[in-house]
């Protein structure tokens, strides 16, 4: 009998209020267990995670390496990973998952990769004191800045994610590493790859030559650890960088279809209404 298919959940997995879809989401770690009971036997996700531990203890299991978890530790996990936890019923915190183009959108692409907490080769958790004050008001912050009906919450709550990111990377100095897996580091390899050459490479078969890898082979290993082809991923930082230009840039609609490497403004429109669902002007005006 085949095994059951490990779960994979994405963004649509917990629902949030209000609608539509937001890339992204934050819940107090008690309510979120509460609610998804699930989420404690081992998962995948195809978001980036943080976690921070206020109170409580327990462990939580990364890449079937056990970590403990205890008040003042602050998790970091990148799509594909595979983890689960046991938590005391006193655990508190604050779990936060994003989309990497929500980051994308505002911050540049190599900074994201570049944490080392995101880089499998080093170990997933930071270990702060129990009262250290600057993480947790920021992730109190973005809890009220969710729940707020402000028009530019995503632009705060993304500024929050970004300096809690800055901060942990100033507090992650001189953290043991640990040896990612050859996927991982395929992986890894892509997305630096994307990142470079997302505007004049757009086929799979580029980039797996690249790798020195076939084609198949890539999309396999996006699928078995990010639960994307590779093809969807090279579309994604290509719409997110046409949406960053059209909101942040003073430029035509042909400037930036031709920034991105397109020369024809109509095949990009037609490109972006189909991944985006809205056309390039209609986004400039309702982002």
């Amino acid at each position: 009998m085949k095994a059951p298919a490990l779960p994979i959940f994405a963004l649509e997995s917990f629902p949030q209020q209000p609608k539509p879809r937001k890339p992204y989401y934050i819940e107090r770690l008690e309510t979120h267990v509460a609610k998804f009971p699930g989420v404690s036997v081992p998962h995948a996700h195809d978001f980036y995670l943080l976690l921070y531990v206020t109170a409580g203890h327990g462990q939580h299991t990364i890449d079937l390496v056990p970590y403990e978890l205890r008040a003042g530790s602050f998790f970091f996990m990148t799509p594909g990973q595979v983890h689960n936890w046991s938590l005391s019923e006193a655990a508190r915190g604050f779990i936060v998952f994003f989309d990497a183009d929500f980051y994308l959108f505002r911050y540049p692409g190599s900074r994201l990769y570049e944490y080392p907490f995101f880089d499998n080769a080093h170990a997933p958790v930071l270990y702060l004191p129990p009262d250290e004050p600057d993480f947790r008001l920021l992730f109190e912050r973005m809890f009220a800045e969710n729940a707020s009906a402000y028009d530019n919450q995503a632009e705060v709550f993304r500024s929050y994610l970004y300096l809690s990111l800055e901060l942990a990377a100033r507090h992650y100095q001189g953290q043991p590493r640990h040896a990612p897996t050859h996927g991982q580091e395929q992986i890894r390899a892509f997305s630096s790859l994307l990142n470079q050459h997302f505007r004049t490479q757009r086929t799979v078969s580029e980039y797996a030559d690249m790798l020195h890898i076939t084609a198949n082979h890539l999309n396999a290993v996006c699928r078995r650890l990010l639960n994307k082809t590779a093809s969807a991923l090279i579309q994604e930082r290509v719409i997110v960088e046409a949406q960053r230009l059209l909101q942040y840039s003073s430029q035509t609609v042909a400037e930036v279809a031709y920034a991105l490497g397109f020369e024809d403004t109509s095949y990009f429109s037609r490109y972006f209404r189909k991944h985006t669902g809205l056309t390039p002007e209609a986004f400039r005006l309702h982002p």
